[in-house]
């Protein structure tokens, strides 16, 4: 009877450990994919980005005279939040996205 809780045991463990990799390599592909769609924004005008994502939810002003166009969503009660800094001439030179999957 042990022998058997013993091998149920091990397989049970063993489908666990296996689901769990499979969720992190899905949350891995996505965030992946996330920074490619992102990086297209790299130098294009702020007028662009406007017209895709619409206004802002906040804007952040840096010390570098830069600014931070935040744009705040949730999907399944996660919030994801995407970072977009434009430069004094308009144009977006970096992001960041944070739990957006």
């Amino acid at each position: 009877m042990t022998k058997i809780k013993f091998v149920f045991f091990i397989i049970f463990s063993s489908l666990a450990l296996t689901a769990c990799q499979s969720v992190s390599k899905k949350i891995d592909e996505k965030t992946i994919q996330e920074e490619k769609e992102l990086s297209k924004w790299l130098n294009k005008p702020e007028s662009e980005l406007k017209i895709v994502y619409g206004q802002p939810d906040k804007i952040e002003f840096l010390e570098t005279r830069n600014r931070n166009y935040i744009y705040i969503s949730k999907k399944f009660k996660i919030k994801c939040e995407r970072k977009f800094e434009i430069n004094p001439n308009n144009m977006v030179i970096g992001f960041s996205s944070k739990n957006c999957f």
